[in-house]
């Protein structure tokens, strides 16, 4: 059963002046409707932004419905008979919309698949129109960056009907649509372009440019000749790609038979080089109008082109498309009208291509009455000069230098940009050791470089001296630590191994310089590694006689080293030791003793003809044990040891007493 959701803007009224009749497209972005302006009761197509896409624009900016307000209005100040002209703008249930000019016919994807390709004078015919809607745009300062199919309409001639695609007038509509979306800031508006079409430039770093709509409008003639784009795949990504990896196959490689100047045409339209491709769509229009009066130039001729297929016509039965070539000619609609011109002025013009009768007209001119002569001089003089002067345009004069940015701050570069009014875009910042935080380090154009006037300036940014703290690779295998350490540009050697009781062999112990010093790329990092536990466990020597622990040391092949100190601890009785007992060290390793040197001597004081009591008091005070011989109540006549002698503390004091 087939489903159809009704749609509720059908026969609303927009704004108390714009009556909904019928929907006419659906796209990516929006939804066009035919509607009657109540107003001014003309039939107008109005496009509405899905309420999909408007509110996830202005989640992410603001300011989104304001800038689409002011794109609106700069695309209706754009007025060119080739481009589908912007009425009006607004916003219907928080959706914006477009009102637009309503064009009666199909648009070019729909011609294509009715007709598979084109013949070189319809392709040349509708893209001359469609270059010079895109080339009124890139004066204005705006670039398409949507240039496709779809968004070329080809409407009914003056003369009637679109059967001549010759005499079709062409207008390409979107402007207003891919320029609003683009100032909201979405980030996917950077490849809002079909990837069919897509410039390489925008593919690579998100920039478009006129030369950006050249390369899309070079593909769209592609496709007009050959029937087919240039570039297929499984996803949108790999087509993408292709634009930028390969260079667009010559059309007469699909279908010979097609005149070389319409390869060299397409060829340089879609060059992967912006610089290469014609600098803008004025360019690119001169050009199809040379390779118009290039094949006008040729006599009538019929071309062979390869069968299309075709469901009604079996592969199995060759068939031949016969395209003939007529001379080039501008639509009878788009020619000027001699109606203006008095009698005198008028000429019959030679019919036909025949030079000889443009000789002979010229001829009749220089050799009738002086004002003509007059006249046909001063009308090459001109020609001449507008010429000179377009060359000089497009070649020089619409051309500037580009200041030099280069080691200014980002506020100075900003600021000198401004002055010469150039506008500035970002690249990806990077680090500079040379160069402060914020300042300029590269620029393109590069100074002096060739720059159109107002043009854009891509900056890059520096962050700095790159420096970050040494990470901690310590515990790991080397393997792994060394590509730690090479992933940030650092230069990895290894150290002298070591033996280290916590840490299993071949795991790092340590690195010069340490970690969580601050290091930069290119730093040359050394990494120790461990060659497990010692084979020799240091005994436990605290609280032993020295003597003792030279004994067990020189027994296991170890060699003390002695510091003495004072401790109250006995007279060579080891207090501490390194490496600690149980630490595993080589044989002929060194092992760090701390001696005792006994506790600190005393001077024994003098207590001879003291009484003896007396000097009995005064010896324990000072903590010597005392030993009272003879008269405890006489005079100390002798004492051992003696006055001022330096003993340990506590030792005993003999008196004699008399």
């Amino acid at each position: 059963m087939d489903t159809q959701v009704a749609d509720t803007l059908l026969g609303s009224l927009i704004d108390g002046r714009y009556r909904i009749r019928g929907r006419v497209a659906r796209g990516g972005m929006a939804t066009v409707y035919t509607a009657t302006d109540e107003r001014l009761g003309r039939t107008v197509a109005v496009k509405i932004i899905h309420p999909t896409q408007a509110p996830a624009a202005q989640a992410r900016t603001a300011g989104f419905l304001g800038r689409f307000t002011d794109e609106a209005k700069t695309i209706a100040r754009l007025t060119h008979p080739n481009v589908v002209a912007v009425y009006d703008q607004g916003t219907h249930s928080g959706l914006p919309y477009l009102v637009m000019e309503y064009v009666r016919g199909r648009t070019l994807r729909d011609v294509l698949a009715e007709r598979r390709r084109l013949n070189p004078e319809e392709a040349l015919a509708i893209a001359e129109q469609m270059l010079a809607a895109i080339a009124a745009a890139h004066r204005s300062g705006l670039v398409h960056r949507d240039v496709k199919p779809e968004n070329v309409l080809v409407a009914e001639a003056p003369t009637g009907g679109v059967a001549n695609l010759v005499d079709s007038v062409v207008k390409v509509a979107d402007f207003g649509l891919a320029r609003a979306v683009e100032a909201s800031g979405d980030e996917g508006s950077q490849l809002m372009a079909t990837v069919a079409y897509v410039p390489p430039e925008l593919v690579t770093d998100g920039h478009a440019d006129p030369r950006s709509d050249v390369y899309s409008a070079g593909i769209v003639l592609f496709e007009m000749l050959t029937g087919r784009v240039p570039y297929d795949g499984g996803r949108p990504v790999d087509v993408a790609w292709q634009h930028v990896d390969r260079d667009v196959p010559a059309p007469s490689t699909l279908v010979p038979g097609l005149p070389r100047v319409l390869d060299e045409l397409v060829a340089r339209a879609t060059r992967r080089d912006p610089g290469a491709r014609p600098t803008d769509a004025g360019a690119l229009l001169a050009e199809v109008q040379v390779a118009r009066d290039d094949l006008g130039n040729q006599s009538t001729h019929t071309a062979v082109l390869p069968p299309v297929a075709d469901e009604a016509t079996p592969m199995s039965q060759p068939t031949m498309v016969v395209a003939a070539v007529r001379p080039a000619e501008r639509p009878a609609w788009a020619r000027m009208s001699e109606q203006g011109q008095p009698p005198h002025r008028r000429r019959a013009a030679p019919q036909g291509g025949n030079p000889a009768g443009w000789l002979a007209v010229l001829r009749t001119r220089f050799t009738g009455d002086a004002r003509s002569r007059t006249g046909a001089i001063a009308a090459v003089v001109v020609l001449a000069l507008v010429v000179a002067l377009a060359g000089w345009w497009f070649g020089v004069g619409r051309y500037t230098v580009a200041p030099e940015l280069v080691s200014l701050t980002k506020a100075e570069a900003q600021a000198q940009a401004t002055r010469g009014g150039f506008t500035l875009r970002y690249a990806e910042p990077r680090y500079d050791e040379k160069t402060p935080r914020d300042g300029v380090v590269a620029q393109d154009p590069g100074p002096a470089g060739r720059i159109l006037k107002g043009g854009e300036i891509t900056l890059t940014l520096s962050l700095g001296p790159e420096r970050f703290p040494l990470p901690d690779v310590v515990g790991k295998e080397f393997a792994l630590a060394e590509a730690d350490l090479v992933n940030l540009k650092l230069v990895v050697a290894r150290g002298t191994a070591r033996y280290d009781d916590n840490l299993p062999e071949g795991v790092v112990v340590a690195t010069d310089p340490k970690v969580g010093a601050e290091v930069r790329p290119g730093t040359n990092v050394t990494v120790v590694l461990s060659k497990g536990k010692a084979p020799i466990s240091v005994p436990s020597l605290v609280g032993r006689n020295v003597n003792e622990a030279r004994t067990i040391l020189a027994q296991l092949g170890l060699v003390p080293v002695e510091t003495y100190k004072d401790s109250d601890k006995p007279k060579d009785e080891v207090l501490a030791q390194s490496p600690a007992d149980g630490a595993g060290v080589e044989k002929g390793a060194q092992v760090k003793l701390d001696v005792s040197k006994g506790p600190p001597q005393v001077v024994v004081p003098r207590v001879i003809d003291l009484p003896c009591p007396q000097a009995k008091q005064q010896l324990e005070a000072q903590g010597f044990p005392v030993n009272v011989q003879f008269n405890p109540n006489g005079i100390v006549r002798f004492q051992a040891p003696g006055e001022n002698s330096q003993v340990p503390p506590g030792t005993a004091v003999t008196i004699g007493c008399l």
